[in-house]
């Protein structure tokens, strides 16, 4: 059953609406914007019937909120209100609202207009749904073919994006870098991580799959797949319109070899000038090093990978996450055993 809020500060209004849809929808009644944003750290709902005229925070200024926080700016929003005047239908469905129902309301149109835009929201989100499984699937499939070029880093990619993933909800459960995190479209931001790796397909299969320790000349060329991405990713962005998914594989390719202490590459940034998505994707590529058999090299043990990486918290890696890493390393453990890690259960 789809999930309605009523956002509206008229106890009338409220117990009106909820008698229109209760029994169509599950429905909650929320008196002012901030229990809606209080509801919905715990409940998404599939649509909000927003009143424009309350106290506090308006219905224009709740949805400008929303818009800037990535995990409920696509909730759709029809506004109630009891105006009716060109100038806020204008600005309401400038900011990208769905519709206005005025008040007084009739029920049988309240629950029709309803009925008619959460179909089309279904419909145009199935559609969404599905050029964004063909876009997924192509990424995966090139990253999977400059991996196959590596022969000693099998599995890295997948494994490096479910570690991704594990981190980084535990950072927003955390609010570590909230304000940051909160903008990001995880729907992007994950599948993204899937490049990181891209540059490699510049790198010599000699020096790829060499079975012995690099020389320093040879390291040098392994650094250069950083920048090598970025160009990579910089050369498909010049052909289309980003959404997000190329700005964070950006970031992700070209600085995950940064360090906190300045010491990495290709720039050599430290602490906070280093992009975000740069310093959490720091820590999975090295944990999945660490714990991976090498020709030159046996794997270290989940735990001494662990503790190598927190030695390193304050100067290969942003002390705050590694606090939150060190929250997550059961998980990290379950899949670097090969076990499915089914986030469905942490809900």
């Amino acid at each position: 059953m789809k999930t309605i809020f009523i956002v509206d500060d008229n106890d009338t209004n409220l117990m009106v609406a909820k008698r229109a849809l209760d029994g169509h929808y599950r429905t909650f009644g929320l008196p002012s914007a901030a229990g809606m944003f209080k509801l919905a750290e715990k409940i998404t709902p599939d649509l909000i019937l927003l009143d424009i005229d309350m106290p506090v925070m308006d219905g224009f200024e709740a949805m400008e909120a929303m818009k800037a926080d990535a995990r409920l700016r696509d909730i759709p929003i029809i506004f109630l209100t009891a105006k009716n005047d060109t100038a806020t239908e204008i600005r309401g469905f400038e900011m990208g609202a769905l519709d206005f129902i005025n008040k007084p309301f009739s029920q049988p149109v309240l629950i029709r207009r309803i009925e008619t835009h959460i179909e089309n929201d279904r419909m145009i989100k199935e559609s969404q749904q599905a050029l964004r499984d063909i876009h997924n699937a192509t990424i995966s499939v090139i990253a999977d073919m400059v991996e196959n070029r590596d022969k000693i880093t099998g599995g890295h990619i997948e494994r490096t994006q479910v570690y991704l993933e594990i981190l980084v909800r535990e950072l927003v459960r955390a609010k570590v870098y909230d304000d940051q995190i909160s903008r990001w479209n995880m729907s992007l931001l994950l599948p993204s991580a899937q490049l990181h790796d891209v540059g490699k397909i510049a790198i010599s299969d000699v020096i790829l799959n060499k079975p012995d320790k690099l020389t320093s000349e040879e390291f040098e060329q392994i650094k250069l797949h950083c920048a090598e991405g970025e160009r990579i990713i910089d050369r498909i962005s010049d052909k289309t319109k980003d959404d997000g998914f190329l700005s964070h594989a950006r970031r992700f390719a070209g600085y995950h070899h940064e360090k906190w202490n300045g010491r990495g590459y290709p720039r050599g940034l430290s602490g906070e000038d280093i992009p975000l998505e740069g310093r959490i994707m720091a820590i999975v590529d090295v944990y999945d090093a660490l714990i991976s058999a090498r020709p030159y090299k046996k794997p270290f043990s989940h735990e001494q990978a662990v503790e190598i990486i927190k030695n390193d918290s304050g100067t290969h890696f942003d002390p705050k996450i590694i606090e939150v890493f060190l929250n997550t390393t059961d998980k990290f453990r379950r899949v670097a055993a090969g076990e499915r890690y089914d986030f469905e259960e942490e809900v």
